[in-house]
């Protein structure tokens, strides 16, 4: 075995966040395993962003770089990397826990017949020189470490759980080009157009600010407030499932067990009561404030900052606040 290898999502051009972290901890993985990183990188033009994951610690990159995949195919991207985890036997293939992450990491590991351990939060090596999985469960209520005997062991990691890395000018990687030699049958499935919901929007999964609003809100217009704490943060806008379910938000902002788990540095929550499918969503965050006029919600049992008060009037002085604080 050989190889600890990352799957080098991509996203309007450019390599996605979780991927820097992935390799980040790969190195220190590698280096207890006595092996190397590498990155698997999918895609059409995408062989100049080889030296962006050189940057952040592969130290070989299998590019496969076809106009056939420009856009996410399951069976097309599952059978290249499944082909290349066959011939070169790596130890470890991670892959983020993205919309795309969770669709092909499983796909990849029902072709290889091994198992997969999902949405991760941490990872280290222990004395039999397998990596032990750490992930939470019964809705983020518990933690439980998982090792997979099946070799490569497998995996999706959480967005910014793990600590990035800082870039290292003028690293180089050994590139090696891989044939996309794919038939019809690996093309059944094919995104044909992907619907940009706002220009510039933030991803939440990716986000290290969030502000989110729930039926507090009290209708679509109000979230104008959220929008503009989010613009002076430079932060996204979440919601909780009940102003989803209103029709309020798209269900593409919805943070929760039936929506997107995040994990930012700051997550506000506004006028969001602190169910127990939305607290599985976020309450891993770094840091919680929450603006609730009821001091009985149970979003202050794990908020690290609570305002008691109507949001109405608390939101835009914290606006307004941050503004100056950020203008010094």
């Amino acid at each position: 075995m050989s190889g600890v290898w990352v799957f080098a999502e991509t996203r309007d051009g450019k390599i996605i966040k979780v991927v820097n972290e992935m390799l980040n901890a790969s190195k220190g993985i590698a280096a207890k395993l006595g092996e190397d990183t590498a990155a698997v990188l999918l895609g059409s033009g995408v062989e100049p962003l080889a030296k962006d994951l050189a940057a952040m610690g592969a130290k070989k990159v299998y590019l496969a770089d076809d106009a056939k995949l420009a856009r996410y195919a399951p069976g097309a991207y599952a059978k290249i990397v499944a082909d290349l985890v066959k011939k070169n036997q790596p130890s470890v293939m991670l892959f983020g826990n993205s919309a795309v992450g969770k669709d092909l990491g499983p796909t990849v590991a029902a072709r290889l017949g091994v198992g997969m351990c999902s949405d991760c939060t941490g990872l280290e090596v222990n004395a039999e020189k397998k990596v032990v999985f750490t992930r939470p469960v019964y809705a983020a209520k518990a933690m439980t470490t998982v090792v997979c005997k099946d070799n490569p062991q497998m995996a999706t990691i959480r967005p910014n759980v793990l600590p990035p890395g800082e870039p290292a000018a003028g690293a180089a990687a050994d590139v090696e080009k891989v044939s996309a030699a794919l038939e019809d049958a690996d093309l059944r499935t094919v995104v044909k157009d992907v619907v940009m919901s706002a220009a510039g929007k933030i991803e939440l999964t990716e986000a290290n600010v969030i502000v989110s609003g729930g039926r507090g809100m009290k209708g679509p217009e109000h979230f104008k407030l959220l929008e503009d704490l989010a613009n002076v943060l430079g932060a996204a806008v979440g919601a909780s499932r009940a102003a989803v379910d209103a029709g309020w938000r798209d269900h593409h902002d919805q943070v929760g067990q039936t929506g997107k788990v995040v994990n930012p540095s700051l997550y506000i929550a506004c006028g969001i009561s602190g169910s127990i499918q939305h607290l599985a969503g976020m309450k891993t965050s770094k840091v919680i404030v929450a603006v609730n006029k009821d001091p009985e919600a149970p979003i202050f049992k794990v908020a690290n900052y609570g305002i008691v008060g109507d949001l109405f009037k608390v939101v835009p002085v914290m606006t307004e606040e941050f503004k100056k604080l950020l203008a010094q």
